[in-house]
C-alpha cells in the first residue's frame, strides 16, 4: 500500500518539495494548515506529515513548535533540510512596470524584501497562506499582480518566472520535520528534540538542566524558549541535542532532567539530515 504523507499545501509549496525529497513514491495529500497536518497524522488520515520547523533567516516556525509543545502526542521521525530559492512569478506576458501588488507567504516576503523594495518600491505586499496560494491568488487577478513562489509552482500553475533567486541570502535554507506516531530507531548519527519547564523560578535553575548535557559531552544544537501560554513570565524551553534518547549518554541525561523539571516532553529522536549525493 502506498504511504500517505500530509503536507502544508497547496501543491507547489516548499513543503511539498521537502516531502518529495523525503519520499517521492508516496501519495502526497495537501492540508491548509500545520495543525491540520498534525491532526491528519493523529487520526490516521495519513501515516506521516511534513511541516517546516525552522528557517535559517526567519527562525523557528511557531505553529510547528506550538503543535509539538501543546498538541497531541506526535513524534519527529525524520528531518529534511531544503535550500530555498524564491522566484518572482507573473501571468505570462506581464511586464515588470505593470506590477502593483505582490503576494506571498509573510516569511517569503521578508526573505525577499531588499529585492522587492529596490525593484518594486511602489508595489503593495500582501500576505498569503503559502507561496503556492499566492500564485493561485495571482492567477485570479489581472496583470498588475505578481507572486513570490517556487519554480515548481510556476510549472504547476502555468506562471512565468520574471526573476530568480530573489532572496536576500543565497544560503537560505529551511528545516522540515516528518511527524509520525513514533520516532526513528537509533542509527548512530541522530538528534533528539525535546521541551521542558519548571514549577518555580530561581537563579541557576536552567543552568542546572543544561549542565546535565554538558557534563556528558552532549552537544546542544539548538536552545530557545517559548511562552508557556499559562501566565506571563512562564516559559517552556526547547532543545535539540545530538544523540538518541534510547542510547547513552543521552538516556541518562534525560532521566536526570526529568527529576528536576515539572514537565519534560520528548518530541523524538531521528537521523540527522545528510544531503544526498
Amino acid at each position: 500500500m502506498t504511504k500517505r504523507i500530509g503536507f502544508l499545501g497547496p501543491s507547489g509549496t516548499f513543503t511539498e518539495e521537502a516531502a518529495l525529497l523525503y519520499d517521492g513514491d508516496a501519495q502526497l495529500i495537501p492540508f491548509s494548515s500545520i495543525s491540520a497536518v498534525g491532526a491528519a497524522v493523529v487520526t490516521g488520515m495519513v501515516e506521516e506529515g511534513v511541516v517546516a520547523i525552522e528557517n535559517s533567516i526567519g527562525g523557528s516556525v511557531t505553529d510547528t513548535l506550538d503543535l509539538l509543545v501543546h498538541g497531541p502526542d506526535l513524534f519527529i521521525k525524520q528531518e529534511i533540510v531544503l535550500p530555498i530559492m524564491h522566484c518572482l512569478l507573473v501571468k505570462p506576458g506581464t511586464q515588470a512596470d505593470a506590477i502593483k501588488v505582490i503576494y506571498s507567504h509573510p516569511q517569503a516576503l521578508g526573505q525577499c524584501r531588499p529585492f522587492l523594495e529596490q525593484c518594486f518600491p511602489k508595489a503593495q505586499l500582501e500576505a498569503s497562506l503559502s507561496t503556492a496560494a499566492a500564485v493561485e491568488e495571482m492567477k485570479k487577478g489581472d496583470g498588475s499582480i505578481a507572486s513570490v513562489a517556487t519554480q515548481r509552482a510556476a510549472e504547476l500553475y502555468g506562471a512565468e518566472i520574471l526573476a530568480r533567486d530573489i532572496q536576500e541570502v543565497t544560503s537560505n535554507e529551511t528545516r522540515f520535520v516528518v511527524l509520525a506516531s513514533a520516532d526513528h530507531p537509533a542509527t548512530g548519527d541522530d538528534r533528539t528534540s525535546l521541551c521542558f519547564s519548571f514549577d518555580d523560578d530561581r537563579p541557576g535553575i536552567l543552568v542546572d538542566v543544561l549542565s546535565e548535557f554538558a557534563e556528558r559531552n552532549i552537544n546542544l544544537a539548538k536552545v530557545e524558549s517559548r511562552p508557556s501560554k499559562e501566565s506571563l513570565g512562564q516559559y517552556i524551553f526547547l532543545l535539540d541535542i545530538d544523540g538518541h534518547r534510547e542510547e547513552s549518554p543521552v538516556k541518562e541525561a534525560l532521566e536526570k532532567v526529568r527529576t528536576t523539571t515539572v514537565r519534560l516532553k520528548i518530541f523524538g529522536s531521528y537521523p540527522r539530515f545528510r544531503a544526498r549525493g
